[in-house]
Parts: structure tokens; sequence; C-alpha cells
């Protein structure tokens, strides 16, 4: 017997997810005050400018991945072409930014939410598992960084 998952439940739980990991702290997986625009909302350009350790990425860089990382799956899913990306571009040209290039970097980021939000409410079908598993990446994906980016800022603020 096979077992359907409502398309409206799956869909609330992605924004649920997701609303955790961007914007406000549900007690999911993620502690108050803590979620990815909360979060940024403490870094200084200057700060968002550092290097975390030797060979690491700095916040900036982490931040416009995310992006990225979120552009990328929305044009593949839209237009079902997946291209070939240069994903290490950011990792090697981001380095220091100012307060302007900063906010840029955070502007960025929530139009890319925003437009993803907007892919989600759009689909209604969820065929197979590559879809669920996109979806479901991206919220992991995110989150990831966010450990990244918050754990840089425990070093660098220590």
């Amino acid at each position: 017997m096979s077992t359907h998952i409502q398309v409206d439940h799956f869909k609330s739980a992605i924004f649920l997810l997701l609303d955790e990991t961007f914007d406000s702290v549900h007690g999911i997986f993620l502690d108050k005050g803590t979620s990815m625009f909360e979060t940024l909302a403490t870094i200084s350009a200057e700060e968002a400018s550092l290097p975390v350790g030797g060979k690491c990425a700095t916040l900036a860089a982490q931040v416009k991945h995310t992006a990225f990382y979120l552009d990328v799956l929305e044009k593949a899913v839209r237009t079902q072409q997946f291209e070939r990306v240069d994903w290490g571009q950011i990792w090697r040209e981001t380095s220091a930014v100012t307060h302007e290039e900063w906010d840029e970097i955070n502007v960025s980021l929530r139009e890319s939410y925003d437009r993803i939000k907007a892919l989600l409410r759009d689909t209604n079908d969820w065929p197979s598992e590559r879809e669920i598993g996109g979806a479901i990446g991206m919220v992991v994906h995110t989150a990831y960084h966010l450990g990244e980016i918050r754990q840089a800022l425990c070093v660098l603020k220590s």
C-alpha cells in the first residue's frame, strides 16, 4: 500500500523550516535569535571581511555563496536546465567588503530567499524524490552555512 504526503502539508513544513532558518526561530532546530537574518544583522562589514582561520572564507563569502546557491536552484527549477556553474568563484573572489557591499550582499540574500518562497508557492507538483530532496536540501544547505557563520562569529567576537 502506497502512502502519500499531501502537497499542502509538505509545503507548510518546508515554509516553516525556511522561516526558522532565515527569519524567525520556532524552536525546531535553532535557538531563539539565531536565524540567518537575525545573525547577519549583528555583523559589521569589517567582521564580514575577516577570513576565519588560515584557509577559510570570509563571512561575506558565506552569505554570497548562500544567495548564489538559492539563485542557481531557483533558475534550474524554473527553466528545467541544470547548467554547470563555477561554485568556487565566490570563494575565490569575495574578501573584504565595504559597508555598502555588505548591505548589498544582505539585500541580495533576502531577494534570493523571496524568489525561493515564490517558487515554492508556485510549485504544486512534487513528482519524485529529486524535487522533494531539492527542497529539503535547500534548507539543510542554508542551515549548514548559517552554522559556519555562527561558529565564525564565536571565534571573531572572542
